[in-house]
């Protein structure tokens, strides 16, 4: 699974925290690691630079205060690089002493900015982190590093938050239809399997965003727009989703990731929330002692150039345990668990035009319940009678 890794070194115990869990992983899966640490021997000559005008009038005779700048600098860069390098020293030596693979590599530059280069540059599998670094204060939920490379990767990060183990811990995964949630129910299984971890999945609908939204349009709609865009009507149809269709999709979605775990012989825990995907999982989390949270990067609605979606950076700011945000894919299917009825169904045109006129935000939900009514009545394909049918259910 992991095989790949690089780990962002400063010494701090976040990072320290990092280097174990990575070995874990190099162990269990036959990996190798890379740390890396960068120093920023530039930045602190230019800051000497804009310190200069307050040095005492002996030193701002141009030669001698060139005379400190090449000794400043040379101090800096020398001394920042045997730092970086006294950091590697140690990384190696742990890796070495549990027979690990493993290779270091210093930069200069900006940390966030050579990282990121660093990681679109290679062929990382994980990119494991500290959520926070020495420069931690209380208030500090996490670091800037953290949160600028984890943003700005397209690679599965790892950030930890406290020195739990994973072999025998126990391991939640957010699962929401996105195929990023589904890969990271794979990589769950994988280590309920090699590292004997206790697995728990968890689903959040949230019907109630959607009857305020509707509540909130009822306010600000004319009486003569409300007419024009049937609103009355279209909250029918909206409500009507939301209580026979909202649950079913996310239960649809947990039982094709139980049946993933089904396929490879692993038990899992499965738990449906209703709620605010991030509030209903944090509060889940409370008082449990939990290895890692494994979570899409993105979720099921969101557009692939987001960088993180927002229950994810809830859940990654908030949440005490260790976080996997998995950004690579997974399609349920071709011997991973996919469900029979889960297959893909046939729509008539005529039943499509008519999906067309729901309005855009409930249309997907539509669809579900849709396409699970034909299915609970034997059908093979959705009619523009079903639609009709249904709509005349519901006075419309």
């Amino acid at each position: 699974m992991f095989r790949n890794i690089l780990v962002m070194l400063d010494n701090s115990d976040y990072s320290m925290w990092a280097v174990d869990r990575s070995i874990d992983f190099a162990k269990t899966f036959g990996g190798k690691l890379v740390g890396a640490h960068v120093y920023a021997a530039k930045l602190h000559e230019q800051r000497f630079v804009q310190m200069e005008p307050g040095l005492p009038a002996e030193y701002q005779e141009p030669a001698k205060l060139q005379e400190q700048r090449d000794i400043h600098g040379e101090l800096i860069e020398k001394g920042l690089k045997i730092i970086s390098d006294s950091y590697l020293d140690v990384f190696n030596a742990k890796c070495r002493e549990v027979g690990v693979d493993c290779d270091g590599k210093t930069m200069e530059g900006r940390n966030y900015a050579e990282l990121v280069k660093d990681i679109s540059a290679s062929q990382y599998d994980l990119v494991a982190m500290g959520a926070k670094g020495l420069g931690e204060v209380p208030s500090t939920q996490i670091g800037s590093v953290c949160e600028r490379v984890t943003r700005r990767i397209n690679v599965d990060s790892l950030v930890m938050k406290a020195p739990l183990q994973l072999k025998g811990g126990h391991v939640v995964v957010g699962i929401d239809g996105s195929e990023q949630s589904f890969a990271a129910m794979r990589a769950a299984i994988a280590m309920g399997k090699h590292l004997g971890a206790k697995i728990t999945a968890i689903t959040v609908f949230d019907p109630d965003f959607h009857y305020k939204a509707f509540d909130s349009i009822a306010k600000v709609l004319s009486e003569e727009a409300g007419k024009l865009f049937r609103f009355e009507q279209q909250e029918k149809l909206h409500n009507e989703i939301i209580d026979s269709g909202l649950e079913k999709i996310y239960r649809d979605h947990l039982e094709q990731a139980m049946e993933m775990a089904r396929h490879e012989g692993v038990e899992v825990e499965p738990v449906v929330l209703a709620g605010k995907p991030y509030d209903m999982i944090l509060r889940w989390l409370e008082g449990k002692e939990i290895a890692l949270l494994l979570l899409g990067k993105i979720g099921v609605h969101s557009e692939d150039e987001l960088d993180i979606g927002s229950n994810s950076e809830n859940l990654l700011r908030n949440a005490k345990c260790n976080v996997l945000l998995v950004s690579r894919k997974v399609k349920p299917g071709n011997g991973a668990g996919k469900l029979a009825e889960e297959e893909p169904m046939d729509w008539d045109p005529e039943a499509v035009e008519l999906l067309e006129r729901v309005p855009g935000f409930v249309r997907n939900m539509v669809r579900g319940h849709m396409e699970a009514q034909a299915r609970k009545a034997g059908a093979e394909r959705v009619t523009a009678q079903m639609m009709k049918e249904a709509r005349g259910k519901m006075g419309m």
